[in-house]
């Protein structure tokens, strides 16, 4: 199997099990609006963004070593699981101590040890995950993320719309849903034979941990990036507003669902073909295929972002969640750009890199949260997340150049950029109406004409065995291979 289909194939598989379950987390919004009410709708997103921080701090980001170093077949599975289990485990116990000082914060308060528990089970469930994904099977992971959604959604309906726990009902029904995940990959894994406690190889251990200590703090700053909004939102604003930015953030981070399971399957191809003597290449046509998805992808929302999707979610106090959309939607597309652009840095293992960046981003996100929210409200946090996502872009696409050469498609990148700001401007500032649909229509036929040549590509390197191993197999556009005397193999990886 060529890199190509082997990629596709992963993706698919992926595909299948998450975008499936996560759609039907969609469906369930209708059912969380109404259950929870705006005020505890908004209270709910805080915990998931500070539960989603906690997790990388607690356990170190040893999830991110586990599939870095579980992929190396020359590794000793036990030992690497081992070692990510036993993280989770300590890193929980030593933060016990502190969890009262999480309920000082008043978005979080009388729901700190719920919070505990949350971390603790979702902090195990990833690292079986990753586990069972790295060295078991990508279709029982897919399979494992239907388990997971189907069975929250069940509990779910079960705490919230016949026990009307509210917020705490919603936490018991995630923590539920990954203990049930885990059950699950124990029976089909055996994943406890492959579990000890002690006796592990001290090396391998700190080569995991000096790997993904450097991804800890880069997750925080992506964190501040993507949630530390939601917080000052609710600080300035108040539960409602943010409920609202939640609400519309949502749709969003369903292109971010397509695009992070494209992300999954690429990162275990960026690991595992890092030596090869096309990576280039692999590199170049990859970025296009996740560009056009992402275009395509943010398009197709916007398309349908009034006419049908504000009509089907049409609850009292979101009814203008639609104006925030377009801004976030351009966030997303440079924050995959991104974190596609950060898999040079772990394939070549310089996380600290990564680390820099997201430095950046987030003091770029915080400065302008402050200023612009109190002058212009929620479309202020919506404009410093697009910010931050750009200038992290620039730093990225400059700094990898170091370790790998890669040809950055910028022409297709600015006019379907420029084509995408003029659905926003129409889904922001024109009445809507037939105007506005007729507008949208035509402008999405152009931006599906020009991505039209790299989906045919795509296609073609996936079915194409010959043309996807041949070492002369140019990405779309280029026409020729990287420059003489560029190394296609990663510069520098062992300094």
């Amino acid at each position: 199997m060529n890199k190509y289909r082997k990629l596709a194939s992963n993706t698919l598989i992926l595909g299948i099990g998450q975008f499936s379950s996560k759609l039907l987390v969609y469906v369930m919004l209708k059912f969380y609006l109404e259950m929870l009410g705006d005020e505890q709708f908004g209270v709910m997103n805080n915990i998931i963004s500070a539960a989603s921080l906690l997790i990388s701090v607690v356990t170190l980001s040893i999830a991110d070593g586990v599939l870095r170093f579980a992929l190396e077949k020359g590794n000793n599975g036990k030992m690497v699981f081992s070692t990510g289990i036993n993280v989770c485990i300590i890193g929980s116990i030593v933060f016990i101590p502190l969890v009262p000082v999480v309920g000082m914060i008043p978005m979080l308060k009388g729901y700190e040890w719920l919070l505990l528990i949350y971390v603790f089970m979702g902090s195990i469930k990833e690292v079986c995950g990753i586990y069972v994904r790295s060295r078991y099977s990508v279709k029982l992971y897919a399979v494992d993320g239907i388990v997971t959604t189907v069975s929250t959604i069940i509990y779910n309906l079960m705490f919230l719309g016949a026990f009307k726990w509210g917020v705490m009902g919603y936490v018991f029904a995630v923590v539920l849903g990954d203990f049930t995940s885990m059950i699950f990959l124990n029976v089909t894994t055996k994943l406890y034979t492959q579990y000890r406690p002690i006796g592990n190889d001290k090396s391998l251990r700190n080569a995991m941990l000096r790997y993904s200590i450097p991804l800890m703090p880069t997750m925080i700053m992506w964190w501040i990036v993507n949630t530390s909004d939601q917080f000052m939102i609710t600080g300035m604003l108040g539960d409602k507003k943010n409920s609202l930015y939640s609400f519309a953030y949502k749709f969003p981070n369903l292109v971010t669902i397509v695009v992070g399971i494209l992300s999954q399957a690429w990162r275990m191809s960026a690991i595992t073909e890092r030596n090869s003597r096309t990576v280039s290449n692999f590199y170049s046509t990859t970025f296009s295929m996740i560009q056009t998805v992402m275009f395509l992808g943010c398009g197709g929302i916007m398309l349908i972002l009034r006419p049908i999707i504000m009509q089907f979610y049409d609850t009292e106090g979101f009814e203008t969640g639609y104006f925030y959309v377009p801004l976030l939607l351009g966030a997303t597309i440079f924050q995959a750009m991104d974190n596609f652009l950060s898999s040079i840095y772990e394939a070549a293992q310089k996380t600290t890199h990564s680390m820099t960046s997201s430095v950046m981003g987030a003091a770029v996100n915080i400065v302008l949260n402050i200023i612009l929210i109190k002058i212009i409200g929620i479309a202020g946090a919506a404009i410093a997340t697009l910010a931050s996502y750009i200038v992290v872009f620039v730093y990225r696409i400059i700094d990898t150049k170091k370790y790998l050469y890669m040809k950055v498609y910028w022409a297709k990148i600015v006019v379907n950029l420029i084509l995408l700001a003029g659905m926003a401007c129409s889904i922001m500032f024109l009445e809507y109406g037939t105007l506005q649909n007729v507008i949208n229509s035509v402008i999405f036929l152009i931006i599906v004409a020009i991505n039209f040549q790299s989906c045919v590509q795509a296609v073609k390197l996936i079915l194409n065995k010959r043309l996807g191993n041949a070492p002369h197999a140019a990405p779309q556009g280029t026409g020729r291979e990287a420059p003489r005397g560029q190394n296609d193999q990663f510069k520098d990886k062992r300094r």
